[in-house]
Order: C-alpha cells, then sequence, then structure tokens
C-alpha cells in the first residue's frame, strides 16, 4: 500500500518502477496488494524511493493500521485524480468537436455573422471549461463543496 502511495506520488507506472528496482511487474502488483516482498525487493524499493527500508516493512498492527489510514488517503487522492482527468479529457473532447465544427461551416462558406457569435459565445464556454478542467479556477470544484459541507455542517472534514 505504502509502495504504490509513493510510485503515484513520483508518477511512476507499476512497469517503470519494477524496471527502476530491477524486479517483475507482477512483483510490484503483488507488494501493493498487500502480499509481503523479499528483503532484497525492499531494499531495492527503499533505494528507488530513496526512504529508509524499516519504513517499507511494517511490523505491528499500529503500522497496518497507519497503512489502512494511508490507503483511504490514498482511495480519496485517486478519486480526485480521476476526477481532475475525466475533466481534462471532457475538455479536450468538447476543443476537438469545436474545431471540427468550426473547420467545417467555415471551410463551406458559411459566413452568417450570426455563426460568428454562436462559434464565439461556444469558444468562451470552452475556455471557461479548460480553466476549470486545468484548475485554474475553482468554480464549483470539489474543494467547493468540501467547503460548502464544513459551513454546513460546522466542522472541518
Amino acid at each position: 500500500m505504502l509502495v504504490r502511495k509513493l510510485r503515484l506520488k513520483n508518477g511512476w507506472s507499476q512497469a517503470q518502477l519494477a524496471e527502476m528496482a530491477g524486479v517483475t511487474t507482477r512483483t510490484i502488483q503483488r507488494i501493493e496488494r498487500g502480499h509481503p516482498a523479499s528483503m532484497e525487493t525492499n531494499k531495492a524499493l527503499a533505494a528507488v524511493f530513496e526512504v529508509d527500508l524499516s519504513q517499507l516493512q511494517p511490523e505491528d498492527d499500529t503500522m497496518k493500521d497507519d497503512a489502512m489510514k494511508d490507503d483511504a488517503t490514498l482511495q480519496h487522492d485517486e478519486q480526485r485524480a480521476l476526477q481532475y482527468a475525466k475533466r481534462v479529457k471532457s475538455f479536450y473532447e468538447g476543443l476537438i468537436t469545436y474545431l471540427v465544427m468550426a473547420a467545417v461551416f467555415f471551410y463551406f462558406g458559411y459566413d452568417e455573422p450570426l455563426l460568428y457569435w454562436v462559434f464565439g459565445g461556444i469558444g468562451l464556454g470552452l475556455v471557461v471549461q479548460g480553466l476549470i478542467a486545468f484548475e485554474k479556477i475553482s468554480f464549483l470544484s470539489p474543494g467547493w463543496e468540501k467547503r460548502l459541507v464544513e459551513r454546513k455542517l460546522g466542522r472541518k472534514l
């Protein structure tokens, strides 16, 4: 679980981590599912992540509880990352559609003034969608939702 968190924090795929540590991708998958790793594998992973070997070897139940908390945090981080990826994907889909439609309409000579206004308005909306997708503005973002819930409950989440 910690290995997965460290891997995602560094932005590495399982295959990239496996290559850097000199193990198989299957080994990384097993470790991330909670299977114990050999001492050699733990040493290699500690070297790759530049952490102390003891951090990769939980020894008691309190460490397991901490790992479960880390896993819950990771799941929350993964959910936020997935939401981000969906917003960016949606933006790119809209951008491609907009560019294709604009090219078709303007190529075939539809030069009505209303058409310019329509495509200008859609383009402006697309710019706003892009700013939201890439989190340059946080209008109605998950953080906004969290603050609204905290305000309603009167406590921090």
